[in-house]
């Protein structure tokens, strides 16, 4: 096979022409170059097929994430069980009752503190909270390792307390879910669309509207300014309206909505890339 493929090298180019050493020195280099397309040819196949599967994973893996939430909010319309009641360590009862809606989702995994939901977007979706920051980075519902993670809330806050300020952390998604499309607030024609956020704690219903859109970046723990992701709780009306006056002045636009002191509020963070360890923030205040 290689003597005929060399005789039609030498045809193709008629070697003819020239002396028996001059053949072989571009014979020579001829074969080089049809190693060097095979090789080439070989590492095309190996890339897309690698892409191929990336591609699809990605898609499988969002195609069932988006399957597990639809059978979650299906789970909260089913007739609910009775919940399993959580005590904390010195045995008191800490969980006097969950709604209804919440009771299945919570005996499916505990970790369930709340569910999102933002009128006429993907936004829709259980909340969990554990003591590992981390966990929900990059596990879903069931406690599957999944990339997309979870939204998650700050595990400093506590909606029975509660605390003056839930925080809520997502991923920033390429494909959308998640708080993949939460920057879409940046526009103030957007945020008209959709001022109101609803967060039911596992306990009681919740309405928020929405009050301050800003981007701001983590910052180092020695450095001295205000730090949203560290506003959980305000000791004093003074500290409360300090944070309110921060948050206001980074505002992407005024949306005319005001808090004082003893308001519940809501924060959603996201990634922005936009600059290094920046972050996309949208603040609301309950009103129901």
């Amino acid at each position: 096979m290689a003597k005929e493929n060399l005789k039609k090298l030498a045809a193709k180019y008629h070697l003819e022409e020239y002396d028996e050493k001059m053949q072989k020195a571009i014979l020579l280099q001829l074969k080089k170059r049809e190693r060097r397309r095979k090789l080439i040819t070989v590492l095309c196949t190996v890339v897309a097929v690698l892409s191929l599967g990336y591609f699809g994973g990605y898609y499988y893996l969002a195609d069932r994430s988006g399957s597990q939430f639809t059978q979650l909010s299906e789970l909260k319309k089913k007739r609910p069980v009775s919940a399993q009641i959580r005590v904390n360590k010195t045995g008191e009862q800490e969980i006097p009752d969950i709604l209804d809606e919440y009771k299945n989702l919570y005996n499916k995994n505990k970790s369930i503190i709340g569910w999102l939901k933002i009128d006429d977007t993907n936004i829709d979706y259980p909340v969990m909270q554990s003591s590992d920051d981390t966990y929900y980075l990059n596990h879903n519902f069931n406690q599957e390792y999944d990339k997309n993670g979870s939204i998650f809330m700050d595990p400093a806050c506590d909606v029975l307390r509660p605390s003056t300020n839930l925080i809520l952390y997502g991923h920033h998604m390429k494909n959308g879910s998640m708080f993949g499309k939460l920057d879409a607030y940046a526009k103030e024609s957007y945020y008209k669309k959709h001022t109101t956020i609803h967060f039911d704690s596992i306990y009681e219903k919740g309405t928020y509207a929405v009050m301050y859109v800003f981007r701001d970046k983590l910052r180092q723990d020695a450095e001295v300014a205000f730090k949203y992701y560290q506003f959980i709780d305000a000791n004093s009306a003074e500290e409360f309206e300090s944070n309110m006056k921060a948050m206001a002045g980074m505002s992407l636009y005024d949306t005319g909505v005001t808090a004082v002191y003893g308001d519940r509020l809501l924060t959603l963070s996201t990634c922005d890339y936009q600059e290094e360890d920046g972050r996309f923030v949208v603040v609301a205040k309950r009103v129901s």
